[in-house]
């Protein structure tokens, strides 16, 4: 057996280097943050060929004095905590003293500063190590400046995990966007191999923070936000919420601040997500800029060394902050044509890229002071409903006359019905241009949040049945249906057990009164089964809801369903009602805009 030693520093920070130094990238998060913590209001960055052979960082910090220069290369050596009571109240991004040391001993390092005291600056580097060395006087303003060469130099097996030039820079850009969108107070500039990538100002106002978000994030990202702000707690919760339209394929644009430290927490995330869980369609990921206030004692950021997770001491009160903030955000929002991104159309002359619908939306207060109240209109409801029609449409004339009735009062933002185009979509006139509607889809919405509205006043009604229907089941899912009879009782449904692999349905919710009941059923035991074995975080109501949102599918107009324009307008009057009526309970688009500008350039008037 070898025997037990003692590793030499330059192993032990290498050693570091390898949980704290993964690429460059990281080098440039760990000194950006030091230069926060110095108190730099302005930052620039430099690098050549994407970080691997020059990364050049300068701010106008407070500066480092020349006794501790050779300390601040020292593994372990800080100036951000000095006791365990300080470790339990981190109000820094860093402070474990492992950051200098490592990139040091992975790279040829130079660290030049000037603090205020100082008649003028002083330089130390070395190359993987500076034993021996002392600073020698330099020329620079206040502040530090900290150059990183041929990163790896020594280490080359670590070297050749770094991709390419293009993929190292990307990720380096993007963990410098992540902290300029943590910091508005503070300018940021980045270089890369002489040619300038962006020049942040520092941001005054929400008018300079939502510039400083259309840099990073986008031109749509600002338009189809909402900002949120509350306080409740003993935390504060504040940021931009995008909207459904904006979900995206990839978790690329989600950003959790906690106490201005940029985050990955399963907790924060899963709340959030769970936040959209019937406003998005499942293979998309909502968009987010959100900070979290708190308590230093309530957090603990000494969980990884590259200081992205934390570990909260009350989990369930930020989750529940998270969660019911933005749930009553998106609930708040109602069909805004406006705001509303319309169809992306390409003239005749240019190669089509086919439609893009982004919903809009609009908060309720934040609506102009003009924004109309809604007159009462007659529901849509299937029980009271004709039966379909498949014959002629009304004639033209009593169809005009009837709309132009509809058109009379209040203006309307999804606008008067005109006609159904193939037996699946309303087509409605606004002052914007025209509405597309999804029939099904919008009234699945409706009657998703009316069965939600029900369960959460007591429950579902129920409606006897004529003649009790037996339905054939598995013994297992008859078993589970026959378990789950009370919380069942209140969807709406009555029913008792039959036989071994049958129950008998003596009722069921109005709404699907002329359904398969048996399919249903089936689908029940499914979200049963998950409810009753959900552990925490209000799993339970989601499969409750779960199963309304199946209750609504089924119930809702099916496709090649005649209606009447008054069928339509009360579908339209409801949506302008409806919380959450842009999006059917899988998240697809209910509705779309067409503007008339829109509608000119595809036929080229004004050419």
């Amino acid at each position: 057996m070898p025997l037990i030693r003692v590793l030499p520093d330059t192993l032990v920070n290498q050693i570091a280097a390898g949980e704290v130094v993964e690429r460059p990238a990281a080098v440039i998060k760990e000194l950006v943050e030091n230069s926060l913590d110095a108190g730099a209001r302005a930052i620039e960055v430099e690098v050549e060929q994407g970080g691997m052979v020059l990364m050049r960082i300068r701010d106008d910090g407070r500066g480092i004095a020349r006794d501790e220069m050779a300390l601040a290369l020292t593994r372990h050596a800080t100036s951000k905590i000095a006791s365990f009571d300080d470790l339990e109240r981190v109000a820094t991004l860093g402070f474990r003293g492992e950051a200098l040391p490592s990139i040091l001993s992975v790279s040829r390092l130079k660290l030049v500063s000037r603090n205020a005291d100082a008649e003028h600056a002083w330089e130390l580097g070395g190359a993987g190590h500076i034993e021996g060395a002392e600073p020698r006087p330099s020329a620079h303003p206040f502040g530090t400046t900290i150059e990183v060469r041929d990163l790896f130099f020594n280490t080359p097996a670590r070297r050749k995990f770094l991709k390419s030039e293009a993929t190292e820079f990307r990720q380096l850009q993007q963990a410098l966007s992540r902290i300029a969108l943590s910091r508005f107070d503070v300018g940021f500039a980045l270089r890369h191999n002489n040619r300038r990538v962006f020049d942040l100002a520092p941001a005054a106002g929400d008018g300079g923070r939502l510039a400083r978000i259309r840099a990073i994030c986008g031109d749509e990202f600002v338009a189809q936000s909402e900002a949120i702000d509350e306080t409740r707690l003993g935390m504060r919760l504040h940021g931009w919420i995008g909207l459904p339209s904006v979900a995206r394929p990839n978790a690329d644009l989600q950003y959790i601040y906690v106490n201005g430290r940029l985050v990955r927490d399963r907790l924060l995330g899963f709340a959030l997500k769970r936040a959209f869980a019937d406003v998005m369609h499942s293979t998309h990921h909502p968009a987010y800029i959100v900070y979290l206030e708190l308590d230093p004692a309530g957090v603990d950021v000494n969980v990884h060394p590259q200081k992205t997770e934390v570990r909260f001491r009350d989990a369930n009160r930020v989750h529940d902050l998270l969660f019911g903030a933005v749930h009553q955000l998106l609930r708040r929002l109602r069909p805004e044509p406006e705001r509303h991104h319309q169809v992306a159309f390409s003239p005749p002359d240019e190669t089509p890229s086919g439609p893009t619908v982004l919903p809009g939306y609009v908060a309720r207060g934040s609506a102009p002071a003009a924004m109309p109240q809604w007159r009462p209109a007659a529901r849509l409801d299937l029980r009271e409903a004709a039966p379909p029609r498949y014959g002629d449409a009304p004639p033209a004339a009593a169809a005009m006359a009837e709309t132009r009735a509809a058109a009379d009062g209040d203006a309307r933002p999804l606008g008067t019905p005109l006609a159904q185009v193939h037996g699946i979509y309303i087509l409605a006139q606004n002052d914007q241009g025209l509405v597309l509607v999804d029939a099904h889809a919008a009234h699945e919405r409706v009657l998703y949040e009316r069965l939600k509205q029900q369960l959460a006043d007591g429950g579902v009604p129920a409606q006897a049945l004529l003649v009790p229907e037996v339905v054939s089941l598995a013994e297992d899912e008859a078993d589970a249906l026959e378990a789950q009879r009370d919380t069942l009782h209140a969807y709406g449904f009555e029913l008792d057990r039959s036989g071994p692999a049958s129950v008998l349905v003596r009722a069921v919710p109005p709404l699907l009164a002329r359904s398969d009941i048996g399919a249903l059923l089936r689908e029940l035991v499914g979200d049963e089964t998950r409810r009753e074995t959900a552990a925490h975080f209000g799993e339970a109501l989601d499969a409750q809801h779960r199963v309304l949102a199946d209750v609504a599918c089924k119930a809702a107009i099916k496709a090649q369903r005649r209606l009447t324009l008054a069928e339509m307008d009360a579908l339209l009057r409801d949506m302008e009602r409806t919380e959450l009526a842009g999006q059917c309970n899988h998240g697809r688009p209910t509705w779309m805009q067409i503007t008339v500008a829109e509608l000119d350039r595809l036929f080229l008037r004004g050419r």
